[in-house]
């Protein structure tokens, strides 16, 4: 049996401190919307539109997969729609997701990942559920993540989830400027295509050490005091970052804003305010958990401090 669709009116204060992983895809919000009182068919129609853009598809399911009663309007769709792949994803990424909050158990969520998988191979939305759910940093996520640049090799939300794993090994070893994740995103980043998000990898390589780095206590958890943020390949690793932002011309990518947020708290942590301001004018109020919330902070609260600094209205 179906749950009840979901009563109205949340808080304004609560809904306003929503970091909302929609971003700026207002297509995607009202297909939200409507998948929250039980209307699948705005999803639908949504996937069917998307088609094989697998960045703006992996962006759109996983987002439509945070619903809390998405997996049982999925189940309602696919008895709808038996042999429907988009219904069998959406279900397979909400079990994902049910199971990161434990509601559900994850080789559950795995069967459903590699059902639809089997239905349909050439997509890497499956493979990028199985990679949500392996927290291991061992092999198995490099194999995971194989599967998933085999079908698409510059695939975003995969590439920062194996930087965020890769950044976990030898946590305990404390800092080292020669660690396995910079090379890998340094490597990716090169083996992108010109115009490819993929270039801001070493950022995010960078701040995911940080995040595990002063977790372990080996760094303090104030960021923009962190010496994490000085050091030569810091600034290297900006000032190459910002400067190609600054070229970039290509605004439709649907994870851009993730990028954008974790070149802003780059440049607040090092001290540049006028850059970082220039990034929060085009963020808005598009922020995300990450990187604002490393290593343990509200992001929402650390986001709107840090803007308001940069901006000079603090």
């Amino acid at each position: 049996m179906s749950p009840p669709p979901p009563p109205f009116g949340r808080g304004r204060k609560r809904a306003a401190q929503t970091l909302d992983a929609a971003l700026d895809d207002a297509e995607l919000v009202a297909a939200r919307s409507a998948l929250a009182q039980g209307r699948w068919q705005a999803a639908r129609s949504l996937l069917v539109q998307t088609g094989d853009d697998w960045d703006l598809r992996g962006h759109r399911v996983t987002v439509l997969a945070l619903e809390p009663y998405s997996a049982a309007w999925a189940r309602d769709w696919l008895l709808a729609e038996p042999d429907s792949a988009d219904a069998a994803v959406l279900l397979a990424l909400a079990l994902v997701q049910r199971a990161l909050r434990g509601k559900e158990k994850p080789e559950h969520a795995r069967e459903a990942c590699r059902d639809a998988a089997a239905l349909v191979p050439a997509d890497p939305t499956p493979w990028l559920g199985l990679l949500m759910l392996e927290r291991d940093p061992g092999p198995d996520i490099e194999r995971l993540f194989a599967e998933v640049r085999g079908r698409y090799p510059d695939h975003h939300h995969a590439h920062h989830l194996m930087v965020a794993r890769l950044a976990e090994r030898h946590a305990d070893a404390g800092p080292d400027p020669l660690h396995e994740v910079y090379d890998f995103a340094n490597r990716s980043a090169l083996q992108a295509p010109a115009d490819s998000p993929l270039a801001i990898l070493p950022v995010v390589a960078h701040a995911e050490r940080f995040r595990v780095l002063a977790a372990a206590g080996h760094e303090t958890a104030d960021a923009a005091v962190s010496g994490h943020w000085s050091g030569r390949r810091a600034r290297q690793v900006m000032k190459a970052a910002f400067d190609w932002w600054l070229e970039w011309e290509h605004e439709g990518h649907p994870r851009r804003l993730v990028d954008l947020n974790f070149l802003a708290h780059a440049k607040v942590c090092e001290g540049r305010g006028a850059e970082a301001a220039a990034l929060f004018h085009r963020i808005g109020e598009h922020a995300t958990p990450a990187p604002w919330s490393y290593p343990d902070r509200d992001p929402h609260s650390a986001f709107r401090a840090a803007r308001a600094t940069a901006l000079g209205t603090a």
